[in-house]
């Protein structure tokens, strides 16, 4: 008080308003001139020609401000020390660790200033390597990009090889430490985990990512040790994994708010480091502003700096932090003072950056979403604009990306947070349209990936009056310009049908005037436009109701069947085939193989460690009977024909037999080693004699099960020169078929299998063989590959084999292939999600029968009831059953649900077209 009488101080606001107060002034005017004139002072401290002597103007910051705290910033980094040391003792303990926390609760910075210092000195006392990396859209892109220069090859290669299998992250860290001490090791520290989540689009990449960083942790000879950094709230969507799940236990570490000492650390101690002084006043009115309160560490971080800025000499004083406008105030003020700096135009173009870089939550807050800066095509002058931003804290730029500095702005910036709400819907859709346009610019710009209808209408409304928020970028626009091209094209498309349709009508008008003088012609051109109608009908039909499929899937079915009825066109048989699915009961999951046992009654599915055991009644669904659980996940499964013995497949290098005669309680009877890789797939001769095992370690085995508790092992084929991953044995059980990444088959002779000899190498395959099936008279061959392709064989003479055929339509790798007990119906699997049906009764001119879709994600895997009527696939997410021939399907589905359209319905579907509902009266 003293200081302020005599004018060397401001008094404070509360010493003001007392006087106010007892003065009986007015008290909101002279808290006005107070703010004024300490913002007045404030900027002064500022000015070189007021600033007092021994100040430097160009001194370094103590505060980061929005940013987190880096590596090169452990100096300035306080109050998260013991927390430091809790971190670094659980990864002494373990392997794997997670830091959970509040967005702002510091998890960034505790990784990158606390942590990683420690643990660069430490691997750097031990020849060691630290990574750290954020997930981005493509987490294993990402993870390739920091690998390939220690590994010593490309970030392509190097991400090719962790999407073909996540165990090789292990193999590549081992690859990068090969010449490095025994002690050795590489730490992973992957910041901002829940991008996987938030911008990570593809299941396959996240879960590969997800299985990559567990995998490389816990085997057994790992010299990798993971730490991820992970916001709180997404800490139900880690539950989602199994794997993660196990890893996380006993290994996390929860960050909660700062306790009043910590604080008082974390705002005195940078100051003191730099020479600087913190007034007792400043630092009371923050700890009690900020204790107990999560998410507030960048705030403070941010109104210390803008407090700083306002300096007194070497001082930061509280008239300065409420100059700044306090905790709140200061981030929405520096904020609003960079909008305030721009130009109406470039307001516009600003609020487009910041709708860009915001991600929208589902069920969780809003967080931000990094970006290259080729998508940022703001109006005017984009890097001045982004450079602007930059220079107020508000963004971080690097060479290539572009994001938010702190998630804290999101919350605390009322003004974002208005053009966050102000129309949330068509932000929400706005940004399905950026992802769209990404997906049709990364395949290519394929006219498939284009909207229609419904979604195609929504997007338009996105650039007309008055969603003012949407300015597409040159993608984007160009890929609703491409997706309006291709729907006039198709409009008039439809417009040339109803002109071709009207012109029959006349026709058959003008043959009924005729019909006394040419009566049989007549009645003959009559049924011919009558099935050109329906033709029409049916296609159209099929094409146009596909949006019903999942809005509303038993109208969608009854139409499908009315349409098949009407004209068996070959888009009313997919979509009848596509809609029957019934899927296997429980929570889903990822399904990797998948078996019929020869009665047709009895199934099996495998995903991650687990073969589900199934019983198929004549009436009702499926029944879920038993399970077989292992440590490793399951590659391949198949019955012995007395369906008594399963051989499972695993990525353990092992095969399991299992006794399933009671199938409640499966009973394991031996494990067969020898293989040094994953052993990809399993096949058994029709007299249950022999089991051949193929693996990665480029060979196939032949086991001799006459004694099922102690297969011997016969013999070891090492005819190829990569990873095995097919077998098959014929009828008769003399010939055996591989298939292997060497793009070749080759053909076995296995009459003695202790001695088998090779026959022949059959060639034409342009990239890896996955699968193999023979034909019931073991002169026919089918071979699917990763070339999209099936290939029908001629094998009658084995050692002069001959293509026949070759069967094409997929649009992705062919990972597996089906056929029928009678070998005349055939099947399909792909990685684009459909499963193709084939009448192979004549092997040269194979006929396609439908063409199943609807599955969640990748057909893993698809088998064939030994009738042929029943397909079962597996995808990612679940196992479904499916019927292959359209009257079968119509039947199952009139039983289930007899409920015929109504007159209504078909009316407006069959216009003209006698009511014949299916499943009615």
């Amino acid at each position: 008080m003293s200081n302020a009488a005599a004018g060397r101080a401001l008094p404070s606001l509360a010493v003001t308003l007392a006087y106010v107060r007892a003065c009986e002034g007015d008290l909101e005017e002279w808290e006005r001139r107070w703010h004024d004139t300490a913002a007045q002072l404030a900027a002064g401290a500022v000015d070189a020609g007021s600033e007092p002597e021994g100040h430097d103007p160009a001194a370094a910051a103590p505060y980061p401000g929005l940013a987190a705290f880096q590596p090169e910033d452990d100096e300035r980094f306080f109050g998260r020390q013991q927390l430091t040391g809790v971190l670094a003792e659980h990864l002494v303990k373990g392997r794997f660790a997670a830091v959970f926390g509040a967005s702002g609760a510091g998890k960034s910075s505790l990784l990158r200033a606390g942590l990683l210092p420690r643990l660069r000195a430490e691997t750097q006392r031990r020849k060691g390597l630290v990574v750290l990396l954020t997930p981005g859209p493509h987490p294993l892109e990402e993870c390739a990009v920091h690998l390939a220069g220690p590994v010593g090859s490309t970030p392509e290669s190097v991400r090719v090889e962790l999407m073909g299998d996540p165990a090789n992250l292990h193999r590549l860290v081992r690859q990068a430490l090969d010449q490095r001490p025994v002690s050795a090791e590489m730490v992973m520290v992957v910041d901002q985990f829940e991008e996987v989540f938030t911008l990570c689009q593809s299941e396959q990449e996240r879960v590969s990512f997800i299985s990559a960083l567990v995998a490389a942790a816990r085997v057994p000879s790992s010299r990798v040790r993971v730490v991820l950094g992970v916001r709180a709230d997404f800490y139900a969507h880690c539950t989602h994994y199994p794997d993660l799940v196990a890893a996380l236990s006993g290994s996390q570490l929860t960050l909660g708010p700062m306790t009043a000492e910590q604080l008082r650390q974390a705002i005195v101690q940078p100051a003191v480091r730099m020479g600087l002084s913190v007034e007792g006043s400043l630092v009371a009115e923050l700890v009690a502003e900020c204790h107990g309160r999560p998410g507030v560490l960048p705030l403070l971080s941010h109104a210390l700096l803008e407090t700083w800025h306002r300096r007194r000499g070497n001082a930061l004083t509280l008239a300065g932090y409420r100059a700044a406008g306090g905790i709140e105030g200061a981030l929405a003020r520096t904020a609003e003072t960079f909008h305030a700096s721009l130009t109406p135009d470039r307001q516009r173009a600003a609020r487009q950056l910041f709708l860009r870089l915001t991600a929208l939550g589902e069920g969780t807050e809003d967080t931000k979403r990094r970006l290259p800066r080729t998508e940022i095509e703001a109006e005017g002058d984009a890097d001045s604009l982004l450079e602007a931003a930059a220079h107020a804290r508000l963004l971080t730029l690097d060479d290539d990306h572009v994001e938010i500095t702190h998630e804290a702005l999101i919350r605390c910036w009322p003004r974002l947070h208005q053009w966050l709400t102000e129309d949330r819907e068509n932000l929400r859709r706005h940004r399905q349209l950026t992802e769209a346009a990404l997906l049709w610019d990364s395949l290519d710009r394929d006219p498939d990936a284009l909207y229609r209808g419904t979604r195609l209408a929504v997007a338009r409304e996105l650039t007309q009056p008055p969603a003012r928020h949407a300015s597409l970028t040159m993608r984007e626009q160009a890929f609703l310009d491409a997706s309006l091209a291709a729907e006039q094209a198709r409009q008039h498309q439809m417009l040339v049908r109803a002109r071709r349709l009207r012109r029959l009508v006349v026709l058959l008008t003008a043959a009924t005037l005729v019909a006394t003088c040419a009566a049989g012609y007549a009645l003959h051109t009559q049924r011919l436009i009558t099935q050109q109608r329906n033709d029409i009908l049916s296609r159209t039909v099929a094409t146009e109701t596909r949006p019903l499929r999942d809005s509303q899937p038993a109208l969608y079915t009854k139409l499908m069947i009315a349409a098949h009825q009407l004209s068996p066109t070959p888009e009313a048989r997919d979509g009848l085939l596509s809609a029957v699915s019934t899927p296997l009961p429980g929570p889903g999951g990822l399904v990797t193989s998948a078996a019929f046992a020869s009665s047709g009654r009895r199934l099996a599915t495998a995903g991650n460690s687990t073969v589900q055991l199934w019983d198929l009644p004549e009436k009702g669904p499926p029944v879920r009977v038993g399970a077989t659980t292992g440590s490793a996940p399951v590659t391949s499964v198949a019955f012995t024909p007395d369906g008594r013995t399963l051989a499972v497949g695993g990525r353990d290098h092992r095969t399991r037999l299992w006794d399933v005669s009671d199938r409640r309680r499966p009973v394991r009877v031996a494990t067969l080693t020898g293989h040094t890789d994953v052993v990809f797939a399993v096949a058994l001769s029709r007299d249950g004699r022999t089991l051949a095992t193929a693996s990665y370690d480029h060979t196939v085995r032949l086991w001799d099960l006459r004694r099922r508790s102690r297969p011997a092992l016969q013999a070891v084929l090492r005819g190829h020169r990569l990873n095995v991953k097919a077998v098959a044995f014929s009828p008769d059980g003399h010939t055996l078929a591989t298939g292997a990444d060497d793009r070749t088959v080759q053909l076995w002779d296995v009459t003695r299998p202790h001695k088998p000899a090779r026959l022949s190498v059959l060639k034409g395959h342009r990239d890896f063989v996955t699968s193999l099936v023979f034909g019931p008279d073991g002169r026919t061959l089918m071979s699917g590959s990763d070339d999209r392709t099936v290939r029908v064989w001629d094998t009658s003479r084995p050692r002069h084999p001959a293509v026949l055929s070759v069967l094409t339509g997929h649009t992705a790798v062919v990972i597996s292939v089906a056929l029928s007990e009678d070998g005349r119906r055939l099947a399909s699997g792909s990685y684009d999600g459909s499963s193709r049906l084939w009448d192979v009764t004549d092997p040269r001119r194979p006929r396609p029968t439908g063409v199943v879709t609807g599955a969640d994600g990748m057909m893993n895997a698809v088998a064939l009831s030994p009738d042929g009527l029943t397909l079962l696939t597996g995808s990612d997410r679940s196992a479904r059953l499916w019927a292959t021939d359209p009257q079968h399907a119509t039947t199952r589905v009139c039983a289930e649900n007899p409920a015929a359209l109504t007159r209504a319905q078909w009316d407006r579907y069959f216009p003209g077209v006698r009511h014949r509902p299916p499943c009615g009266s």
